[in-house]
């Protein structure tokens, strides 16, 4: 094997690539039984991801020490593609195994009436293999490879339903990707500038931190680093990168919902750890950085859903908010240096945690859709009553987001807090100094942390009273719903569902051999190799903190939701929005400062560029370039069709006269074939004219032009 592996440019273990091109090849198997059977490529779906879910877990347990299993293709594409097992990759690689095979279960059923449902399956599995190749890569353009290849597999699910909200939300989500896209290679391209090509002309992750230390010029770090952030931060879904979200999660199938929210706004997490815990580790200014984005992102994105009316809308701008609480720790880990331990313990375990949550509540809120049909709340009020089977996945959903204790997401929201509160006892001893945040601002962060849980509490409660608690206002609504007690998902759903919310109950009820496991194999990516004393969850001070964000939610949702958030109807109260769906960032900035602002702009200025060009030609015409008199001009044509077409009028007039001999009437000469050369002259011309003018042909030489470029390039590195 190892000698076939360095005949094709290979080395390491090459389970690793295994990992990654399984679902590419199982997607494409897939889509074959699928043209014959659709529901049987769904299952063959399910299938892959089984197996890619057991490649991991094989990994997960016979493999003894991963930090050593690596992977590269020297020659591929000339920059090669690597690849490194880690704790953490091992944890996200396992995830998303678990999260696909989860969501393909869950598809065969809430897709069995969809005709495009074998393209759905088809790029799930890629996006699969997109996603591990992001969280498996060793080097940077390695990443770039398999981010940009995510972006536009996973832009088929946004627009899968094919509506015009459908294709809207999927224009928004493919525009940041793209942008997003360019300027994260143009980060890449100024950290290869600062690095100098590095030792081998690549930039490993692993070593970044080591080459930003050893660089006396770093006048590059900053701009790099800001260019990353915006790329990796526009997939993460940080404000003001955060507009896709809210649109693209209504848009989506459910199971796409949940893999977006769950998995890929994890991708531009990796991304983000990357850059803060390698490039810029243990930096105050750039931990200020992200603390502020994270704050604003975690409130802002709170108050949204606490606002929407729309099911899947609400979980989505949560989403937007969990978001900003893992950026926030991110963030105090490079405020807290060398004692930042619990911030990335609580980064790590609330990424797992926030994975998933959303896998349980989108894929709830898929099996409300799948029998109603709507996702505004009113019409889905009262869905829940009389099936405890849903009511208690939701509720494990609803209360480890929530926080509330013995449930996975308290212990990792605890993590987080107590990061804050030992970062302000250490500004209040004097040993760290105010020199980006003062002790009153750390307390204005702790409370807007707190408040940001208690919204959370807030709008879980909003959707749970309302799906699971309320009547709805037709009683023949709610009849109908009652009825379907027992026959609103099938057994292979409510298995996949109900393993996804036992494992947020597990992992809160022993957080200590379960979430501190996983928290000791992956703290070592972002840089932490010792070991954490035993953390007291259900201490009283951890307690405390908990219960003031479950009162700061229960008050909320007493005098916000139920008197602000209500109005009276003609049959009770009802939902109603107070906030307008064009409010948005998206339709107030973005696309008019894209699709109006700009394009004025360029319009001014390409026409005064060109107005400008003109005017100096035709100074130049009339002053240097002056044309020169002719001393006669042609009537028509050139001197070129003019003396050809004399040449051909005398030939054919001397043929004549040799036909005309011995008759009486002599023939007369015509000058005939100089007009028609003139003619045909001046049609060639206007032809060639708009060819060349033509868009067509202008994309035809840039072909041949890219095509002789390609050539040449192989040739020159195979005789090189």
């Amino acid at each position: 094997m190892s000698e076939w592996l360095t005949v094709l440019g290979m080395e390491g273990n090459p389970l690793l690539l295994l990992c990654v091109l399984f679902p590419f090849a199982g997607g494409m198997a897939a889509y074959g039984v699928g043209r014959r059977s659709p529901q049987a490529g769904m299952f063959t779906a399910a299938g892959i991801a089984l197996g890619e879910f057991l490649l991991f877990l094989y990994l997960f347990l016979y493999v003894p020490n991963v930090e050593t299993v690596t992977f590269g293709w020297h020659s591929f594409c000339q920059t090669g593609m690597y690849f490194r097992l880690d704790g953490f990759r091992l944890i996200y690689g396992l995830l998303s195994g678990f999260v696909w095979l989860v969501t393909m279960v869950f598809s065969a059923e809430y897709m069995a009436h969809d005709n495009r449902r074998n393209r759905f399956a088809l790029f799930m599995l890629f996006t699969l293999g997109a996603t591990v190749g992001v969280f498996l890569s060793a080097e940077l353009f390695t990443t770039f490879l398999f981010f940009e290849l995510m972006s536009f597999t996973s832009y088929v699910w946004v627009v899968q339903e094919e509506t015009p909200a459908a294709l809207r939300a999927g224009g928004t989500y493919l525009g940041i990707a793209v942008i997003g896209g360019l300027v994260l290679l143009m980060g890449l391209f100024l950290l290869r500038a600062m690095a100098g090509g590095g030792t081998d002309g690549r930039l490993w992750i692993e070593e970044l931190r080591m080459l930003v230390w050893t660089r006396s010029d770093l006048r590059l770090l900053w701009p790099a680093g800001l260019c990353l952030l915006f790329g990796f931060g526009a997939k993460a879904g940080v404000f003001p990168l955060h507009i896709w979200l809210p649109e693209a999660h209504p848009a989506a199938p459910a199971p796409a919902s949940a893999l977006l929210s769950g998995i890929l706004t994890k991708a531009g997490i990796f991304g983000i750890l990357i850059v803060s815990c390698q490039m810029f580790w243990h930096d105050g200014a750039w931990g200020t950085l992200i603390v502020s984005l994270g704050v604003v992102t975690m409130v802002w994105g709170a108050v949204l859903a606490l606002l929407s009316v729309n099911l899947k809308r609400t979980l989505a701008c949560s989403s937007l908010s969990q978001t900003g609480f893992i950026w926030v720790g991110v963030g105090m880990a490079g405020l807290l240096g060398d004692e930042n331990i619990l911030a990335v313990r609580g980064v790590l375990l609330h990424m797992v945690n926030h994975s998933l949550f959303k896998l349980v509540l989108f894929l709830t809120a898929g099996v409300v859709f799948m029998n109603v049909h709507q996702l505004e709340l009113n019409r889905i009020r009262g869905f829940g009553r009389n099936k405890p089977l849903l009511h208690l996945i939701f509720l494990s959903g609803a209360l480890g987001i929530a926080g509330v204790p013995f449930f996975s997401g308290y212990v990792s929201k605890t993590l987080l807090h107590e990061s804050i509160v030992a970062y302000g006892e250490l500004l209040e001893s004097g040993l760290y100094q105010a020199l980006f945040y003062s002790r009153g601002q750390i307390t204005v962060i702790e409370w807007l942390f707190l408040i940001s849980g208690g919204l959370t509490a807030a709008y879980m409660t909003k959707l749970y009273v309302c799906i699971f608690v309320e009547k709805n206002s037709d009683d023949m609504v709610q009849e109908t719903y009652d009825c379907r007690k027992g026959s609103y998902m099938n057994k292979c759903s409510a298995l996949a569902l109900t393993g996804s919310a036992l494992a947020v109950v597990v992992l809160g009820i022993v957080p200590h051999l379960t979430m501190d496991v996983l928290a000791d194999m992956g703290q070592g990516f972002m840089g932490v190799t010792e070991r954490i004393p035993t953390v007291h969850y259900l201490s009283v001070k951890n307690l405390t903190g908990a219960a003031v964000s479950l009162l700061i939610g229960a008050a909320l949702y007493l005098l916000v939701v139920r008197r602000l958030l209500m109005r009276p109807s003609g049959v009770g109260r009802e939902y109603c929005n107070r906030l307008r769906e064009d409010a948005g960032l998206e339709n107030l900035l973005y696309r008019p400062l894209l699709l109006k602002i700009l394009p004025f702009f360029g319009s001014v200025v390409c026409r005064t560029a060109d107005w400008l060009i003109d005017g100096l030609i035709l100074l130049l015409r009339r002053s240097v370039l002056r044309d020169s008199p002719l001393p006669y001009e042609l009537p028509e044509g050139t001197p070129v069709t003019h003396l050809l077409g004399c040449a051909m009028d005398h030939v054919q007039y001397g043929l004549q006269r040799l036909r005309s001999v011995g008759k009486e009437r002599k023939p007369s000469y015509h000058r005939r074939w100089e007009h028609k050369l003139a003619a045909l002259h001046s049609a060639v011309s206007e032809y060639n004219t708009m060819i060349s003018r033509s868009m067509s042909f202008g994309l035809l030489l840039f072909c041949i032009g890219f095509l002789m470029t390609v050539l040449y390039l192989l040739l020159y590195f195979d005789l090189a």
